[in-house]
């Protein structure tokens, strides 16, 4: 397909129609606002780009995003290091931390099962997850995946895989509505979701 605009412009285009969830209009009506901000604007947000890929890395032990070897939940010596809440992703750590219900550790997977998009169980941070189990004396793993098929078969193959592990796994209850997404659950439903999560019979 022939670049409709100048250069620079079709490129910048072609790098936002690359970000999830942004089609060619939304790239396009992006690229053009970023065309209209002042320089000092656009030199901060290439900035904050490039910074945040310089200085931020995933957390060694929780896959948590992290400035440094560690994650902020990780150093705080308060959490307790025995329970464990699974999450897929970094966003859905700061939805769980807003319900004030959960003074655990997290295991952040990285994603979900999903036979569709061909991402399966090697693909995630499971083979972790089970280490830290077994080494750190894990006595619950909290499945807080999302309610949604992939989440839901992610919860079941996390339920399986820890089954001879003796450890106690829990699902969050359904408070939350199926096809939903945790990051945009409010407090007091995902807080209910904790208080009933129930055990998963593998």
């Amino acid at each position: 397909m022939t670049a409709v605009y100048a250069g620079p412009v079709q490129r910048l285009i072609d790098e936002l129609g690359r970000l999830p969830g942004v089609g060619p209009k939304s790239a396009q009506r992006i690229a053009f606002y970023i065309l209209k901000l002042a320089p000092e604007d656009a030199r901060r947000l290439a900035g904050s780009i490039v910074e945040v890929k310089e200085k931020i890395s995933w957390c060694r032990r929780c896959f948590n995003i992290a400035e440094g070897e560690l994650c902020q939940f990780c150093q705080d010596e308060r959490r307790d290091r025995t329970v464990l809440c699974v999450v897929e992703e970094p966003r859905d750590i700061v939805a769980v931390e807003r319900t004030q219900e959960f003074r655990g550790s997290y295991h952040v997977l990285q994603g979900t099962i999903s036979p569709i998009e061909g991402i399966g169980p090697d693909q995630l941070r499971i083979k972790e997850l089970l280490t830290r189990v077994r080494d750190d004396g894990v006595t619950e793993v909290i499945l807080a995946t999302n309610p949604n098929t992939d989440g839901e078969v992610t919860a079941m193959y996390l339920a399986r895989a820890l089954s001879e592990s003796g450890t106690k796994v829990t699902r969050i209850a359904s408070g939350l509505p199926v096809g939903g997404d945790l990051e945009y659950a409010d407090e007091v439903t995902l807080g209910r979701a904790f208080e009933g999560r129930r055990t998963l019979d593998p």
